[in-house]
């Protein structure tokens, strides 16, 4: 069988990036494939012959290492198809039939390039939706790609008809669909393949969710509780309280917040999610925490999330699921009937602000949502509260 490696050639020039190809040998036979794929010879390792994610380049550098993984992934599909076919073939038709799919417009292909788009523009966190929208619809598929002419309305019906078997809930499933539906739309634009409206029969609204918010009442019996002798526990309390105090910042950008962005009472940072900017006045409260946990090993940073250089991604989602274990421990100290995490802080910002008749408008800005469509979703079960509220005056009124 022929063998696929991914090789990086330095560039003749000093200082000049070099570029990345892929040999592939069959029957000893070499033969090579050029990229556009352009890397500095420290950002290549060379034993393990893959691309050095980290530095200001991290960003482009995921994108290059995820478009390399999917090229070699393409390599290897055609050579076991061929393989398959059982006569003999040689390198230069690994390469033809290799280049002859590339050209080909096909759904997962093109999400891979707005993957690699994403991560370019720094997006991280909408690069790892779509990518897990794209490994559920490969594992449907049974890691088969095909080409947009391709997508209709029965695949789609099929598909989520599959994520409801394997127990995907309607939400969730119609988040996947969503994706796709991105996806392929901006093919459309692009004039890849004619609009066939393959979403037209499945669900892609956003069902009501269960209320996430808590009262002020459990917000201030979560800042009363004696954790004395619980410093883990006192640190997500903490974390929940930063995020309260701020308007419903998201974990993702309080992991972020480096002391340069806290400037004259003013904190700003720019929403990762949307690319936002908001500056929220700094108050006693939020400066108490920062205060208390204010160690040289943090670095730049503002909280105690990310402490170290290299892996910043990482870190960041292992705090979220260590602090989310934690305040449901809290909830239950606290006796909660409903667990606290992260993302309740920021409806319950919402909902409280909301009851004090704050105007949608402001809590929209407040929060950073594109939409005060966005922010009705937030306030969606404190609006059917307030109408519960009306209509047992009225039933007193009887």
């Amino acid at each position: 069988m022929a063998s696929v490696k991914v090789k990086f050639r330095a560039s003749a020039s000093e200082g000049q990036p070099g570029s990345l190809y892929y040999q592939i040998i069959q029957q000893r036979v070499v033969r090579q494939i050029s990229t556009d794929y352009k890397l500095y010879p420290h950002e290549w390792d060379a034993g393990a012959e893959t691309v050095v994610v980290g530095g200001e380049r991290q960003h482009y550098l995921a994108a290059v290492k995820e478009r390399a993984d999917w090229d070699v992934s393409r390599l290897k599909a055609v050579i076991a198809r061929l393989e398959t076919d059982g006569r003999r073939y040689t390198a230069d038709e690994v390469i033809t039939a290799f280049r002859r799919r590339t050209q080909e417009a096909s759904l997962c292909n093109y999400l891979h390039g707005a993957i690699a788009h994403l991560r370019q523009m720094g997006r991280e966190r909408t690069a790892e939706t779509y990518t897990s929208a794209l490994r559920s619809f490969m594992t449907f598929t049974e890691g088969r790609d095909l080409p947009l002419d391709g997508v209709n309305s029965a695949l789609m019906e099929r598909y989520e008809a599959w994520l409801r078997s394997r127990g995907v809930r309607m939400n969730s499933s119609s988040f996947y669909l969503r994706i796709l539906r991105a996806v392929y739309n901006r093919a459309v634009e692009d004039g890849l393949t004619p609009q066939r409206h393959p979403f037209a029969h499945v669900y892609t609204g956003v069902e009501k969710t269960a209320k996430r918010a808590v009262p002020l009442k459990t917000i201030k019996a979560l800042k009363r509780l004696d954790l004395t002798g619980k410093p883990r526990l006192a640190l997500a309390r903490d974390l929940f309280l930063f995020s309260f105090y701020t308007r419903g910042m998201s974990f993702v950008d309080m992991a972020y917040l480096r002391r340069g962005q806290l400037q004259r009472g003013l904190l700003t940072y720019r929403r990762r999610k949307t690319g936002q900017e908001l500056s929220i006045r700094w108050e006693r409260c939020m400066q108490q925490i920062v205060e208390k946990y204010s160690t040289d090993c943090m670095g730049d940073y503002l909280l105690p999330i990310i402490r170290r250089a290299g892996d910043e991604r990482r870190q960041y989602t292992n705090a979220l699921h260590v602090v989310n274990q934690r305040l449901k421990r809290l909830s239950e100290l606290l006796h909660l009937p409903r667990p606290l995490s992260m993302y309740v802080a920021r409806h319950s910002w919402a909902s409280a602000a909301r009851q004090r008749h704050v105007p949608l408008s402001v809590i929209s800005e407040g929060m950073g949502h594109d939409s005060e469509a966005t922010t009705q979703i937030y306030l969606a079960s404190l609006e059917t509260t307030a109408v519960d509220d009306a209509n047992r005056m009225l039933l007193s009124l009887l």
